[in-house]
């Protein structure tokens, strides 16, 4: 059994690991997708509906709620919470502060 990490936090393996920047993307993209999905489904908005409302087409729409695909633009992001009547708030934090 390799115990070498018995007694560090997770996200110090992450970093050792080299995966931190790759899980914290895929975490955050999984974030957006579910607040998004949950968003049209209250608003009851089908993907046709927002992609005719974005202008875009239905594959941008796929590709914005497929968790797996992290080339999220900004645009698209703030487009999509525009028709959804809401938006977007980003900060930078200490990683010190972040578990």
């Amino acid at each position: 059994m390799n115990i070498r990490h018995i007694g560090s936090n997770f996200n110090d393996f992450l970093v050792e690991e080299d995966l931190l920047e790759s899980v914290t993307v895929l975490a955050l993209k999984r974030v957006i997708v579910w607040q998004i999905e949950q968003e049209m489904a209250l608003q009851k908005i089908t993907k046709a509906m927002m992609a005719k409302r974005m202008n875009v087409t239905h594959s941008v729409i796929n590709e914005l709620l497929n968790v797996n695909n992290t080339n999220l633009t900004l645009t698209t992001l703030v487009s999509a919470a525009t028709v959804l009547g809401k938006s977007i708030r980003t900060e930078l934090v200490d990683e010190s502060s972040v578990i």
